[in-house]
C-alpha cells in the first residue's frame, strides 16, 4: 500500500527522530565526531546526510518509492473454528503468495508466533526472572508457573500445495521454512495450505497479545484472538527475509494482502473482526441490521446489540455453530473477538470522502465507562490522525474491551479499562482507558498502513503513534492529562542514568526503558519540533 503524499512527511519525521537520537547523551558519547571549529569536542549539530542510506532505484532520496520499487503480497483464505469448551482454535489457511521482487525464490518463510508459548521457546528461556526480594505477587508467581505447564504452540497437521501434495517444511521455533517444489520466478505466484491448531492463552494468567477471559459469575468467555494463524514473513529489498525470532516485544513485519476469513463459533456469540461482514443476514438479527444501517449516518453512538440483549445472550449457551464471514482488502494482518457478553455500539465518522464506522464491543463489566467514551474516542482518533497524516482508508475501526490487554491490529484493537463492581470509576481509569483506545486505534496508521518494520525498529510505529496520540488527546479534551509528549514528562528519564538511555535506532529487544525510549522520546522530540523549533503552521503544512 503506497501513500506518496504521506511519505515525504514521513521521511521528515524519520530524519527528525534520528537527529533527536543523536542529541541524547548516550548517542553523543557513542558517536565521536571531532570538529576543531567548536570548543566542544563533539559536534552535536553536524549534518546527518552521511547517516542516511544511499538513494537507489527502489527508494529515492525524497522518500518516494523509486521506479524499480517492489513489495511482496500474500492473500489469505482461512476457515477457523473456535471451540468454546476446550478454548482451542483449529483451521485451514490457504495462502496465495505473489513474488513481486526481481529475485527467484526457492522457499518461503512463515511466522509461527504461537510457538512463543512453548515452555522451551526463546521467549521463555531468555526472559529475565523477576526479583523475589522482598516479595513477589501471587499473580506474578502464578504467571511464571503457568508458562511452564501451558501446552502452547502450534500443532501443524500438514503443509501442502494447491494439489494437496505435501511440501517439505522445517520448523525452527517461531519460524517455519517451506521449500517450494520449483523455483518461484519474478512475477509469478504460488499457493499452499497449512492445517493447524493451538490452545488459546488465558490472558488473565499469561501475558500475551490476545487470549481469553473467563467470567465466573455467568460462566462466559471473551475471546480476543490475535497472531493466531501462520503468516508469511516479509521479504524486502533491504533485508531479504525478516525471519528474526519472535520474542514478544518486536511485533510486526508482514506483507499486505486480501483476506477472506470464515469464523465458526457457537451461534449465540457476537463476532467482531478485521474487515467487513459479508453474510449479515445469516448471522445478525433483523433488529441489529436495522440499527447498524441507522448507525451509518449517526453522529453519535447507537446500540447495535443493547445491554439487555447482551445479558440475554449470556444465559443461552448454545451448542449450535454459526459461521461469520469477513473480508478485508489490503491489510497486513487479521484479528477477531467473540463473546456472548458483547454490547455493541457504532457511529459514523466523516473522513475525507469516506465515512467509516467507529464501533465498540464490550461486556456489562465495562459500563458505564465504555458506553460513554469508547466509540467517541475511536471517532476522535480517526479525525485527528486523518488530519495530521492521511485519510483513514478502511471501512471500520473497532475497539474491544479487555481486562488487561492493549493491542492493535488492522481495523480492530483490544483495550483495557473496567469499572468497579458498583459501576464507579476513577479519573485515572477513565483517562487511562481513553488514552489506550486512542493509541491502539492510532496504530492503524502506524504501522498498519505505513508498513514499517517493527520487528527491527519499534520507534518507527510506537514513537510516531505516541506523538499523534498526544495531539488527539488534546483535541479530545484540552486538559487531558497526557502521559507522554510534553517535555516535562521526560525530564527525569533524560536526566537519569546515561548508561540506561538507548539511542532511538536500537533494536526492539535491546532497548533500555522501553516505554520512555521507543514511545516517549520520539513523541517529545516531535512535539518540541512542532511547538518550539518550527511552529505549528509550518510543521502541520
Amino acid at each position: 500500500m503506497t501513500f506518496a503524499p504521506c511519505l515525504n512527511r514521513f521521511l521528515l519525521l524519520v530524519v527528525t527522530l534520528i537527529l533527536a537520537a543523536n542529541l541524547s547523551p548516550t548517542a553523543c558519547r557513542a558517536q565521536h565526531l571531532p570538529n576543531p571549529k567548536h570548543t566542544d569536542s563533539l559536534d552535536r549539530f553536524f549534518q546527518i546526510e552521511s547517516w542516511l542510506p544511499t538513494p537507489n532505484a527502489q527508494r529515492t532520496a525524497s522518500g518516494v518509492p523509486g521506479p524499480a520499487y517492489w513489495q511482496q503480497r500474500a492473500d489469505y483464505d482461512i476457515d477457523i473454528t473456535l471451540d468454546d469448551k476446550t478454548q482451542r482454535l483449529s483451521g485451514i489457511s490457504r495462502i496465495k503468495y505473489h513474488n513481486k521482487s526481481p529475485h527467484t525464490l526457492r522457499y518461503i518463510w512463515v511466522q509461527l508466533d504461537q510457538n512463543r508459548f512453548k515452555p522451551d521457546s526463546d521467549s521463555a528461556t531468555t526472559t529475565t526472572a523477576p526479583s523475589l526480594s522482598p516479595r513477589i505477587s501471587f499473580r506474578g508467581l502464578n504467571s511464571i508457573l503457568a508458562r511452564t505447564v501451558f501446552e502452547g504452540g502450534y500443532k501443524i497437521e500438514s503443509v501442502t500445495d494447491e494439489k494437496q501434495t505435501a511440501l517439505p517444511h522445517t520448523i525452527i521455533k517461531t519460524m517455519m521454512r517451506i521449500d517450494l517444489p520449483e523455483p518461484l520466478k519474478p512475477g509469478m505466484s504460488t499457493g499452499f495450505e497449512i492445517r493447524f491448531s493451538h490452545n488459546i492463552i488465558n490472558a488473565k494468567v499469561i501475558r500475551a497479545r490476545g487470549g481469553y477471559e473467563f467470567f465466573e459469575e455467568d460462566e462466559n468467555y471473551i475471546y480476543e484472538i490475535a497472531q493466531w494463524f501462520p503468516r508469511v514473513v516479509s521479504y524486502t529489498d533491504y533485508k531479504g527475509w525478516q525471519h528474526k525470532q519472535f520474542l514478544g516485544r518486536g511485533e510486526f513485519t508482514l506483507e499486505l494482502g486480501d483476506y477472506v476469513v470464515r469464523i465458526t463459533t457457537p451461534s449465540d456469540m457476537v463476532v467482531a473482526a478485521t474487515g467487513e461482514l459479508q453474510n449479515t443476514k445469516e448471522v445478525l438479527k433483523p433488529e441489529w441490521i436495522k440499527r447498524l444501517q441507522e448507525a451509518e449516518s449517526s453522529k453519535k453512538p447507537l446500540f447495535i446489540v443493547t445491554p439487555e440483549e447482551a445479558k440475554q445472550n449470556e444465559s443461552e449457551k448454545s451448542n449450535k455453530p454459526k459461521t461469520w464471514i469477513y473480508s478485508a482488502k489490503n491489510v497486513r494482518d487479521f484479528a477477531f473477538a467473540a463473546s456472548r457478553k458483547f454490547i455493541w455500539d457504532a457511529m459514523a465518522v466523516k473522513v475525507g470522502n469516506k465515512t467509516p464506522l467507529a464501533m465498540s464491543y464490550y461486556p456489562k463489566e465495562g459500563n458505564p465507562l465504555w458506553e460513554q467514551y469508547s466509540t467517541k474516542a475511536v471517532a476522535q482518533t480517526l479525525k485527528t490522525y486523518s488530519k495530521h497524516t492521511i485519510d483513514y482508508p478502511y471501512p471500520v475501526a473497532i475497539s474491544v474491551n479487555a481486562k488487561s490487554i492493549g493491542m492493535e491490529y488492522p481495523m480492530i484493537c483490544f483495550n483495557y479499562g473496567r469499572c468497579e463492581d458498583d459501576g464507579t470509576y476513577s479519573e485515572r481509569t477513565k483517562y487511562g482507558m481513553i488514552g489506550v483506545i486512542i493509541h491502539e486505534v492510532g496504530h492503524n496508521f502506524f504501522p498498519m498502513i505505513i508498513n514499517s518494520d517493527e520487528r527491527q525498529w519499534t520507534w518507527m510505529d510506537e514513537g510516531l503513534n505516541t506523538f499523534v496520540q498526544f495531539l488527539t488527546e488534546k483535541e479530545f479534551d484540552r486538559d487531558y492529562p497526557s502521559r507522554r509528549g510534553s517535555a516535562r514528562n521526560i525530564r527525569d528519564y533524560m536526566g537519569g542514568d546515561k548508561t540506561r538511555i538507548s539511542p532511538i535506532m536500537t533494536n526492539s529487544e535491546s532497548i533500555y526503558q522501553f516505554g520512555n525510549n521507543a514511545y516517549g522520546k520520539p513523541a517529545t522530540a516531535l512535539n518540541i519540533l512542532r511547538e518550539t523549533v518550527m511552529g505549528r503552521e509550518l510543521f502541520d503544512h
